[in-house]
Parts: structure tokens; C-alpha cells; sequence
């Protein structure tokens, strides 16, 4: 099992507002916080607009605009957040809310326990808010105010490729296309005898 990105960039950027929301006057924007993770800010932006729409931050344009939280950190729990932000949550595509057909369905004996087991997952996501994640404020504001970490290569490649901006590239909507090296010839070269 494995969150989406698009939850990890949710939890993400809620523990970024949490920790600067009571800064006076500060308003990170999507570029800041895209810049300070080394993601896609294209992302983050939808990311931004769904937790805008739920009432998880609110938005706020123009001069002096930016994000902050919608709710207390205390009032933004890790479990209704994760269901909001995975909507079609299944461990098995035979669980999903348009599940693909599968031949033994009617008497298979996994899926009871796989949703028990899911059950449990967001039995234990629920008791804990944001508020549990920021619980060492000081350390994490430490990390916030330091110089955002250089992107590691694999992930600005990738970044590149999915149209996000790498590190250096802030401005830049895409990266130039790169074309691929041949591949090399599986055949053996041909080798021309002289008959003679």
C-alpha cells in the first residue's frame, strides 16, 4: 500500500501552513512552498485548490495574498484528510468504487480481511490531527528557516520530464525535450568476405 503524491503533497504543504500560519502577516504562496519541497508547483497548485475547496486552508489572492489554514491544526485530522484526498482508496482494484471484474469475486476469502485491514489503517489515522505531526514546532521551524535542500538529481530529472521546474528553474513551465540515445543494434554487424 502507498499514498499518492497527491496526499503527500496535502499533508505537506498543511504542515508548512501549521508551522508559519501563526507568523503575523505571513502567507506562504505555492511558489514558496513548491520551491522549499523541490515538487511540482503545477501539482501542488491542484493539491492547493482541492484543500482549498474542503475548507482544509484558504486562499487568498492579490497583493498581500497567499495560503493559510482553514482549521486549527488540532481540527485537521490525518485519517478525514487521507479519505478526502484518496477518494477511491482500495487495496485490492476488486475494492475499488468501480471495481474490475474478477472471476472469483462471490466466494473469495481475501477481501473480508483486506478491509478489516483497511478499516484498521484509518482506525488508527483518526486518532491523530496535524496538530500530533507539528509536535516538535521548534525543530521543524528550524528546518523551515534553514536553505531549502538541493533536489536530488533522479527527482529534478523527473521533475523535468513531468513539466514540474527543478531546482534552478523556478521560472521555467517545462524543461527542453531530450531526445533518447539509440539503442544499440541487437545484429551483429555484417561482415563482408572477399571470395577468392
Amino acid at each position: 500500500m502507498r499514498l499518492t503524491f497527491y496526499t503527500d503533497y496535502a499533508l505537506r504543504l498543511l504542515i508548512y501552513l501549521a508551522l508559519v500560519d501563526e507568523e503575523a502577516g505571513r502567507r506562504p504562496t505555492i511558489a514558496e512552498v513548491a520551491s522549499y519541497y523541490g515538487i511540482s508547483r503545477n501539482h501542488l497548485t491542484k493539491v492547493a485548490h482541492h484543500l482549498g475547496r474542503s475548507g482544509h486552508i484558504i486562499t487568498l489572492r492579490g497583493k498581500g495574498g497567499g495560503l493559510r489554514l482553514g482549521r486549527p491544526p488540532e481540527a485537521i485530522g490525518l485519517g478525514e484528510l487521507i479519505r478526502a484526498t484518496e477518494p477511491d482508496f482500495a487495496f485490492l482494484p476488486c475494492l475499488a468504487p468501480v471495481s474490475e471484474f474478477c472471476r472469483i469475486q462471490s466466494a473469495c476469502g481475501l477481501i473480508a480481511p483486506i478491509q478489516e485491514a483497511a478499516r484498521a489503517f484509518f482506525a488508527v489515522l483518526d486518532h491523530y490531527t496535524l496538530a500530533d505531526v507539528i509536535k516538535a514546532k521548534d525543530r521543524l521551524r528550524h528546518l523551515l528557516a534553514s536553505p531549502a535542500p538541493p533536489v536530488p538529481a533522479h527527482r529534478a530529472a523527473r521533475q523535468r520530464t513531468r513539466g514540474g521546474a527543478a531546482e534552478g528553474e523556478a521560472g521555467s513551465k517545462t524543461a527542453p525535450a531530450r531526445s533518447a540515445p539509440p539503442k544499440p543494434s541487437r545484429n551483429k554487424p555484417r561482415v563482408e568476405r572477399a571470395h577468392g
